[in-house]
């Protein structure tokens, strides 16, 4: 499957929003206030910057048949977790008393030491949480729902470079060794589907000079944004057409 010419564009317009949203949102927040957090968390604390990817998977979704008012991607995004009381996802897909998908949108731009450690947890607690809340029947009469996970890398020379691992008492799996971050996020996001935490994802990188034209890579066969796409639609379809 190849990306149609209009998702395409969508997809490019979804980087280049994230970029320019990113940026503005640096900017207003030192004009506004005299002050600027530190680091790259000036345009991390206004949120919003993968909204163009929310937007994209909407009208997908839309276009593949499922109704708009089964989409929600600004209010009602809740969902009851088995650890904690709810957890707000990006994207949830919700017909009558069906939950058919869940979505996480993520991005991640410099300081990356502790920030992948969180969003590593972020994504193992957020499926494990919906999956045990599932299990316990948080979401009965619906079927086994979809989940997915999208993210968007900034493609630097810092994220490439091989990070030291510490091992005082046992050693690291062999790919974590000399690995950059991206390579880990490489290796997390597909551990991730191919222990089903996730049903599919998606992982994009992009430079944040080129990023605004709507540049990037995928360095992963297994996690281009098509294969995505074509699993959420399949799934999205198939519960739309069975009557719970």
């Amino acid at each position: 499957m190849s990306l149609q010419p209009y998702w395409e564009d969508r997809l490019r317009k979804a980087v280049s929003q994230f970029w320019v949203t990113r940026d503005s949102q640096s900017l207003r927040q030192g004009l506004s206030s005299g002050l600027r957090d530190s680091g790259s968390r000036t345009a991390v604390t206004g949120g919003k910057q993968m909204d163009g990817f929310v937007e994209l998977i909407a009208d997908y979704l839309e276009e593949s048949g499922i109704d708009r008012p089964s989409i929600y991607c600004d209010r009602a995004v809740e969902l009851p977790g088995w650890f904690r009381a709810e957890k707000k996802w990006d994207l949830l897909v919700v017909s009558g008393k069906t939950l058919i998908a869940a979505i996480e949108f993520k991005s991640h731009v410099g300081s990356f030491g502790n920030n992948f450690n969180n969003r590593t947890e972020e994504a193992l607690g957020s499926a494990t949480d919906v999956w045990a809340a599932y299990r316990e029947g948080a979401f009965a009469p619906s079927q086994r729902p979809w989940l997915g996970y999208v993210m968007l890398l900034e493609d630097s020379d810092t994220a490439a470079s091989p990070v030291r691992v510490k091992e005082p008492h046992f050693s690291v799996f062999p790919e974590f060794k000399d690995s950059s971050y991206a390579q880990r996020y490489q290796v997390l996001i597909t551990k991730l589907v191919r222990e089903r935490l996730y049903d599919s994802a998606a992982f994009l990188m992009s430079n944040q000079v080129s990023g605004q034209n709507g540049d990037y890579r995928e360095p992963s066969l297994e996690l281009r944004f098509e294969n995505l796409l074509a699993s959420l639609k399949a799934r999205a379809t198939a519960v739309g057409e069975v009557s719970i």
